[in-house]
């Protein structure tokens, strides 16, 4: 009779793709994440070999050096089990090759895992969660916390399924074509988000004066008026507010003072919150520390305070 061949169930995957959230749980420096990724793997192990002298060779080869993004580890993993799944059915797959599939998809995918999940989804997640939180919500650090997690999980076991099911054959593909796309695509993506949120999260405000001009009666509030209208302060307050729509909400002083910054704002506004946006990005790309950034935007903050330039 021929033997049942050997096969992982959605459950078995489900399994793995669990355990491997935790693939950095024990790093090292010497093997880096094969701790983890051996952990990960044992349900998938005991479900494709039934000896003990089996599993423990399994586990052996996979404790061999390996390293790659947290998150794109997972194609990796889907891949590896459809050789072990092969080579547990009698297949000519030997340990060089299943060491060989993982060290030459590690590199590829380590560099689409950080501009897919580093610079493009936690940072639009943060900046939705973050704006919902400075307008006083509880919900911004929750629905970042949620959506990063269900993002992150099912793309875990998506690409993991996605793996396995593929097998060796997305190996084809790693030298270009729809890995370079996606990371093109993503970073487009992330620098558009990032890029409408600075007027919101960047202010700054050029105090100096540019002009002052005395306006003509009737364009201002009559304050002379409003002092002498009667009722107590409640109608006074209100005779103030009624002139102050009328007036277009403009016209509160007798002189109209326009500042360096009112002129800026009419030409391009923003323009000096993405200068600032764009110098610090430039300063990072040249590895200056972001702590450095930070006290030099405290330091120019201050001074610039003092002499009235802010």
């Amino acid at each position: 009779m021929m033997e049942k061949k050997k096969k992982l169930s959605n459950d078995d995957i489900f399994a793995v793709t669990w355990r491997h959230q935790f693939l950095q749980g024990s790093w090292n420096y010497e093997r880096m994440q094969n701790g983890g990724w051996c952990y990960s793997i044992i349900p998938a192990i005991k479900k494709l070999y039934t000896s003990k002298e089996d599993r423990a060779a399994a586990l052996k080869r996979h404790m061999e050096f390996y390293n790659t993004h947290p998150y794109v580890s997972a194609p990796i993993m889907g891949v590896t089990l459809a050789l072990e799944e092969d080579r547990a059915n009698g297949a000519d797959v030997s340990d060089e090759t299943i060491q060989g599939v993982k060290v030459g998809m590690m590199g590829p995918l380590a560099g689409v895992g950080d501009p897919v999940f580093w610079f493009t989804l936690r940072p639009i997640l943060g900046a939705l969660g973050a704006s919902l939180a400075m307008g006083g919500s509880i919900l911004g650090p929750i629905l970042f916390f949620v959506l990063w997690n269900v993002i992150r999980f099912a793309f875990l076991f998506y690409t993991t399924y996605f793996g396995y099911k593929v097998g060796t054959e997305i190996t084809k593909d790693l030298s270009g074509g729809l890995l370079g796309k996606i990371t093109q695509g993503s970073s487009i993506l992330g620098m558009f988000v990032i890029g409408a949120l600075v007027q919101r999260w960047v202010s700054i405000n050029f105090a100096p004066v540019v002009s002052t001009v005395r306006q003509q009666k009737g364009a201002y509030i009559d304050w002379t008026a409003v002092a002498q209208t009667k009722g107590g302060t409640a109608k006074v307050l209100k005779e103030a507010f009624t002139q102050y729509n009328q007036l277009g909400g403009t016209g509160l002083n007798v002189e109209k003072v326009t500042t360096l910054q009112q002129n800026l704002d009419q030409l391009i506004p923003g323009f000096a919150a993405l200068l600032l946006t764009l110098l610090c990005c430039k300063l990072l790309k040249k590895d200056v520390s972001p702590i450095a950034i930070i006290i030099l935007l405290f330091v120019v903050g201050i001074f610039g305070k003092y002499i009235g330039l802010f």
